[in-house]
């Protein structure tokens, strides 16, 4: 059982910057896989971001890449997404989640099952 806390959000100007945390309270933090999801209004969740348990594989979705940066720290429990050069597209409410299970590839083409824990998501809203 893993319990995660998203922190970070708000409101920013397009063109802007944000860093979300996600503290998770567990003693095996190193064994899930983690990720960003992302949820417009009237729209579906949608698989932004993973990183596997070391930080050498990371998966972003094709609209964030080269803006968005996952990273997480093991020995802090916790996950980071830097988003840089927001958009009007990126406001959403955020959800950090984490996945114990052990292959990374089967966890990002099956991201919407694999992931079973979540937190209760952060605003952002980016102005235009």
């Amino acid at each position: 059982q893993v319990q995660l806390v998203e922190s970070g959000g708000g409101l920013v100007q397009a063109g802007g910057s944000l860093r979300l945390s996600c503290a998770a309270s567990t003693r095996t933090f190193s064994d899930y896989i983690l990720g960003w999801f992302r949820q417009a209004p009237g729209k579906e969740r949608e698989f932004v971001s993973a990183i596997n348990w070391n930080g050498v594989n990371k998966y972003y979705l094709e609209s964030v890449k080269g803006r968005f940066t996952i990273s997480r720290d093991n020995a802090k429990n916790t996950l980071y997404l830097q988003m840089d050069n927001l958009n009007s597209e990126d406001t959403a409410v955020y959800f950090c989640a984490a996945s114990s299970a052990s292959l990374y590839d089967e966890v990002i083409g099956s991201a919407h099952k694999k992931f079973a824990y979540w937190g209760q998501g952060t605003q952002v809203t980016v102005s235009s």
